[in-house]
């Protein structure tokens, strides 16, 4: 019989721990998952966008979706680390550099976990549009990653109870943990204190006390600005 895709064996082979989160002026330490073997290139270079990308169904298909708005981190981060405001501190550099490091990690690895389950195995990527975001000051690049960030752990968020494997719902909930993290610090640095204000955390409700959840649809229609294709995701599960 085959060993499943993310069984724990399969995750102590692929995975292996390392310092994740240096930020100097901040309290927050933890640790995330380096991919086994993960590619050294944190920038591939991009085939030629496709004129849609379909994301398929089921776990597969959330997957897909994980793994499309890690590329769209990664390459954020890249952009900044390849690009530095001039106001940028040491500190803020540095503290990029381990963003763009975790995002390209999660990248790589959702790549090697789907294989060629992903929506781009057939050799075409997304080389994605950030010129809605102000990234030539420190006050704008801060604000795109807390706009990134807040959209990716609240897709995390309502991805959680559409997956159907419980092993998967694990793994993802490792990454979306470190996510969090990532939008806390950030939203510090935007505003100190804000890593739970109102706009993130519901203050009233069923949902009270917990960050904001929003469906696949939800977000792919957020991202789409940043994507010049067409993102398929209607066979994504909705309950």
């Amino acid at each position: 019989m085959s060993e499943p895709l993310f069984s724990d064996s399969f995750l102590a082979r692929t995975l292996r721990r390392r310092s994740f989160f240096r930020v100097v002026g901040a309290t927050v330490a933890t640790s995330t998952l380096l991919l086994a073997g993960c590619n050294d290139n944190t920038n591939p270079d991009p085939a030629p966008t496709t004129a849609s990308l379909t994301l398929g169904s089921g776990d597969n298909g959330l997957l897909n979706y994980a793994y499309l708005l890690e590329q769209l981190e990664a390459a954020f981060y890249q952009k900044v680390v390849d690009a530095f405001p001039a106001d940028f501190t040491a500190e803020d550099k540095a503290a990029f550099v381990d963003l763009r490091d975790h995002e390209v990690i999660h990248r790589e690895f959702f790549r090697y976990a789907l294989g060629t389950n992903a929506y781009d195995s057939g050799g075409t990527s997304i080389t994605f549009d950030f010129s809605s975001f102000a990234l030539t000051t420190r006050a704008g690049v801060y604000a795109a990653a807390r706009t990134l960030e807040d959209t990716g752990v609240a897709a995390y968020n309502g991805a959680a109870k559409l997956i159907a494997d419980t092993t998967t719902l694990r793994l993802l909930a490792k990454i979306a943990s470190v996510e969090a993290r990532h939008a806390a610090f950030v939203r510090d640095q935007v505003q100190p204190g804000s890593f739970a204000a109102s706009d993130v955390v519901a203050d009233s409700g069923d949902a009270a006390g917990l960050d904001t959840a929003k469906t696949p649809l939800e977000v792919v229609e957020l991202i789409a600005k940043f994507v010049p294709a067409t993102i398929v995701a209607t066979s994504l599960p909705t309950s």
